[in-house]
């Protein structure tokens, strides 16, 4: 066994382990820390005997370090080092050394909260901070705290943070290693370039081959990436210098392993990764990295519920590591398709998936360990309240939990397959009405990527064609039209046919395709949509979504959108399928709302009452309520003139003058009653009320008499006040009866000719004396020739001048000297007495 620099601090971390039930190492790429340590330490003492896991990120990980772990053992995969993945196990009875994925752990800590067996738990690559990664160490730490204070914890890493680490670890000692990096001459491009990353990614492959020796290492986003990078390079001539060959998850061991493993001597290699080559997996043999700068990466939203892969940069502790790959056997170099500028603005680091993942899961999980809320357990990031807050609605939604939040009996089924909640409940309740096989079909294709490739084909939304593309494929047959993936197909086939397994279903139970929509509905009630109009949709949930008119699903009534893009106001359907009205009656009769709606029609200024059939914001029927509440009818009529406002009611010349009336004596007096716009809105309920029982419509309510009702406002005294306190009308020096305008609730007028005042020194008051009105003089023409509140300082002061103008204008009347004197007239001139 060579050397490498891990072995240096070995016993250092060996002496900490035995002291310390914690502990935190950090060493970089390429120092051997994932395949030496396990071995290491499985003979420790303190260990006794007992397992050690360790967690990957990802399977293809997982794999290839327990198969290299158990070569440096001469044994095969099995025998004392194993693994455990999603639908693959290859553990024996001496296995001592279990590589498992973060999702098993969590399994086995459900299953057996103690452990029992196991000595110690080893979290590899943890500054990936996967969701299930951050969610295992909170566990493991909760049960090492109440029942396994034995059980030792070892957080490893090569880019992490050690310190916020080991505080959460009970200030656990941390460990730094070397690593054998060699240096890595690193290019960047002059500008960046624009569109698509892939005509400069096979422009930097070429250039690599015949700059530089050894295989090359590309890193790309995802695999549609890859598949244009590989096209474009074979189109070119490539095979003539090297092998293309992809790597990513979803690759049949065979097909890792050929991008993993040495070239043979002579031979040269491109190897088209998605970031799974960045930590733990070493490809051998890679002397120069070709850098895209991009990576993708889910991201939900509370907003929406929706969690769609998002194409960012990558951070800059992603882009050292995807660098040291290069400077593992040797001298290497680096192409980054990015200028140097702009990587002064790349992130520190990548967002842990906690702060931006769906958590549905990890609510299910807690619930089933026994906590309602994350607070109870320790975590480097306290997973997002609403996000959190919306997992739960969900999972309350599934049954999973109650509306107290405690799992049930159907959410602890739920956690037991393993499978993302949605799906787990999709695959339990089409079991139940023997639509099982199906269901574990769509639970692995909607858990691999699409493996439809972009087309023209007019059904390229329909789920309905992927379950069948796997049935006939696999069957020797074909899609007339539809391009795939057929390894795609034929591993989703596999995988599938072991979920049924798991689920006692027989491999050739399918079930009829055209159930597609119904199953789906289980897994996504909320995205069950019915069709706005061609291809526009609104979902369950409230939202819009809308796909090509092109679609054939565009013109369905009702579908289950299975994937969507979470954007803008209304979603872009990706992945669906159609269900019936009928199946959605018999199978969501629960969640369905029969109710009967009394509200105000806009368009036909009545109130319209009708029964609804509703599920969520879905109008499943609409028929008129032929008994409405008469109560809710009020209410409805009321709300109307509340949103149409005031002006709806029939106000009469007299209903005007009577709530102006009410209008001055508020301003002037407390306890009278407020009759603004504003708080006549606002207390319908109480003064209107009582006369609009058994009226519908804005014709109807002519009938009311505002004036009486707004009396009735008014408690006994208050009505016999109002006539003294604010008087309809005043009678001038002429005898003639005038009325008072109390439009301006503060400066009540009174509006009267100049000739009928003659004779009356002071302004009239009204209000006990208190208030003196505003005297609009007038023109024996009815124009105001003087506004004033001081009738006594008009006379004195500016009576004269106006006299002057009125006799030129009107030289018949009388126009007298001394007009406090004078006789008043509302004639031409005052009657002579005799």
């Amino acid at each position: 066994m060579h050397n490498l620099p891990i072995d240096e601090i070995l016993p250092e971390l060996k002496t900490a382990l035995r002291s310390n039930v914690n502990a935190v190492l950090v060493a970089p790429p390429g120092s051997g820390k994932t395949t030496r340590i396990p071995l290491a330490l499985m003979n420790e003492s303190w260990l006794n005997s007992r397992r050690i896991l360790m967690l990957e990120p990802r399977r293809l990980a997982a794999r290839a370090a327990a198969r290299y772990m158990a070569r440096t053992l001469g044994e095969q995969v099995g025998e004392t080092v194993g693994y455990r993945v999603r639908m693959d196990t290859r553990v024996g009875p001496r296995t001592r050394i279990e590589v498992i994925t973060e999702g098993v752990l969590t399994r086995m800590l459900q299953a057996d909260q103690a452990l029992d067996g196991v000595g110690l738990i080893i979290f590899d690559e943890f500054h990936e901070r996967s969701l299930h990664a951050d969610l295992g160490l909170a566990l493991a730490l909760e049960s090492q705290a109440v029942l396994r204070e034995d059980l030792r914890l070892l957080v490893m890493s090569a880019t992490l943070d050690a310190g916020p680490v080991a505080r959460l670890l009970g200030n656990a000692p941390v460990i730094t290693g070397r690593g054998q990096a060699f240096p890595v001459d690193t290019h960047y491009l002059a500008r960046r370039g624009e569109g698509r990353i892939e005509p400069a990614v096979i422009s930097a492959v070429f250039k690599a081959l015949a700059s530089n020796t050894g295989d090359i290492l590309v890193f790309l986003p995802g695999t549609g990436e890859i598949n244009r990078v590989h096209a474009g390079l074979i189109e070119l001539g490539i095979e003539q210098q090297a092998r293309v060959v992809p790597l990513y998850g979803n690759l049949p061991p065979a097909a890792q392993d050929l991008a993993i493993l040495p070239s043979p001597p002579g031979q040269r290699k491109v190897v088209l990764a998605t970031s799974i080559a960045e930590t733990s997996l070493t490809v051998e043999g890679v002397r120069t990295v070709i850098d895209s700068g991009l990576m993708r990466v889910p991201r939900y939203s509370p907003r929406t519920g929706l969690t769609r892969l998002e194409t960012v940069p990558v951070s800059q502790a992603a882009a050292d590591q995807r660098r040291g790959r290069a400077g593992r056997l040797g001298p290497g170099v680096c192409y980054r398709l990015w200028t140097e500028h702009d990587g002064m603005y790349l992130e520190p680091s990548t967002t842990p998936e906690i702060l931006a993942a769906d958590l549905t899961p990890l609510a299910l999980e807690l619930a089933a360990w026994g906590v309602a809320r994350p607070e109870q357990l320790q975590w480097l990031d306290l997973p997002p309240e609403a996000s959190f807050g919306q997992a739960r609605e969900l999972l309350i939604k599934l049954g999973a939990l109650d509306t107290n939040g405690s799992i049930t009996p159907h959410g602890r089924h739920m956690v037991q397959t393993g499978l993302h909640p949605r799906l787990a409940h999709m695959v339990l309740k089409a079991l139940e009405i023997g639509l099982g096989g199906l269901a574990c079909e769509l639970a692995v294709i909607l858990s691999d990527r699409d493996f439809f490739r972009s087309g023209d084909n007019l059904l390229d939304v329909d789920l309905r064609l992927r379950v069948e593309a796997v049935r006939r494929i696999c069957a020797g047959g074909m899609i007339a039209g539809q391009s795939f993936d057929i390894g795609v197909c034929r591993r989703i086939r596999a995988e599938s046919d072991r979920l049924k397994q798991d689920f006692g279903i027989e491999s050739n139970c399918q079930g009829d395709a055209e159930a597609c929509g119904l199953v789906l509905a289980f897994a996504y009630p909320d995205r069950i949509s019915q069709q706005r109009e061609a291809g526009r949709f609104l979902l369950e949930s409230g939202r819009g979504a809308i796909m090509a008119k092109e679609q054939l699903l565009a013109h369905m009534p009702y579908l289950v959108a299975a994937e969507l893009d979470g954007q803008g106001s209304e979603s872009r359907i990706f992945l669906a399928a159609p269900v019936s009205l009928d199946e959605i009656r018999q199978h969501f009769q629960q969640q369905i709302v029969t109710e009967t709606i009394v509200a105000w029609d806009r368009a036909a200024q009545a109130v319209r009452a009708r029964n609804y059939e509703r599920l969520g914001a879905l109008i499943l029927k609409d028929s008129p309520c032929t008994h409405p509440n008469p109560a809710a009818i009020a209410a409805a009529l009321l709300a109307g003139i509340a949103r149409e406002g005031l002006g709806i009611l029939p106000w009469t010349r007299a209903s005007i003058q009577f709530r102006n009336r009410l209008l001055f004596i508020h301003h002037w007096e407390k306890g009278w009653p407020d009759v603004s716009d504003e708080a006549l809105v606002a207390t319908l309920d109480s003064w209107l009320a009582p006369y609009v029982y058994g009226l519908t419509s804005r014709a109807e309510l002519e009938r009311l008499n505002l004036a009486a009702i707004l009396e009735d406002m008014l408690a006994w005294d208050q009505r016999r006040e109002l006539d003294e306190y604010a008087p309809t009308h005043i009678i001038v020096p002429s005898g003639q009866r005038i009325p008072i305008d109390y439009t301006v609730p503060d400066r009540p007028v009174l509006a009267v000719k100049l000739q009928e005042m003659f004779g009356l020194k002071e302004t009239p008051c009204i209000a006990h004396g208190k208030v003196p009105l505003t005297l609009h003089l007038l023109s024996p023409a009815q124009r105001p020739v003087q506004v004033t509140q001081d009738l006594a300082n008009f006379w004195r002061n500016t009576y004269f001048e106006v006299k002057k103008d009125l006799m030129g204008r009107y030289p018949k009347h009388y126009w007298p000297d001394d007009p406090t004197s004078a006789i008043p007239t509302s004639r031409v001139r005052p009657k002579i007495q005799t």
